[in-house]
């Protein structure tokens, strides 16, 4: 139980900052910046249908806290807390924003896209925090002793890049800096963590 306590705790300190700093830099930041989109952008089609891959991001980032060896848990915490400074300070200095399609279906697909275009920023696009994330969590949740349950999470990430492209919440521009600003973030943390392993050494020396 303790365990249990412990994941889900980093989660509300990792995850849920994230949660602030999106929210905060929403209200804070002026006009965003229209981005065009590129090639890869106008080759993928929209679709409405795309919406239940999208929403599996809240289910594959609990699964990084809950699933993740141990040890890589308070890295996950530090490395979205980094990312979320990181994309915060980006949405502040230059905002940004795209034309969003009108979608005019009625099924189901279509009444929850319209549900979650209720709630989200039109805003914050560059860089995709959605992206960023989900690089953070697979990258906690890979073991190359598991092949086949790692690539199982990669293949369930690339899956979600797709359906944020389809759904047009994100340009592909934005996804690829979200991914750069996860890694940069996630090899920062383990900067953080080795150092503060060396400070404990050296202080016990």
């Amino acid at each position: 139980m303790k365990i249990i306590l412990f994941r889900l705790g980093q989660m509300l300190l990792g995850w849920g900052f994230v949660g602030v700093i999106y929210s905060s830099t929403d209200r804070w930041q002026g006009a965003g910046k229209l981005i065009s989109p590129s090639a890869i952008d106008r080759w993928i089609p929209f679709s409405p249908a795309a919406i239940w891959l999208y929403l599996s991001f809240f289910i594959l980032i609990p699964l990084g806290y809950l699933l993740a060896p141990i040890h890589r848990v308070k890295w996950l915490a530090t490395a979205m807390q980094l990312t979320a400074l990181g994309a915060g300070a980006i949405y502040l200095l230059w905002p940004t924003t795209m034309a969003y399609p009108v979608d005019s279906g009625t099924g189901a697909s279509s009444d929850v896209l319209a549900a979650l275009i209720g709630v989200d920023s039109p805003q914050n696009c560059l860089p995709s925090l959605h992206m960023a994330l989900t690089v953070l969590a697979v990258w906690a949740l890979s073991d190359w002793k598991r092949k086949l349950r790692t690539a199982f999470f990669v293949v369930w990430a690339v899956a979600i890049a797709v359906s944020i492209l389809q759904l047009r919440r994100h340009l592909f521009v934005d996804l690829a800096c979200g991914a750069l600003l996860a890694l940069l973030a996630g090899w920062l943390a383990l900067r953080i963590k080795g150092a503060r392993r060396y400070a404990v050494k050296g202080d016990a020396g």
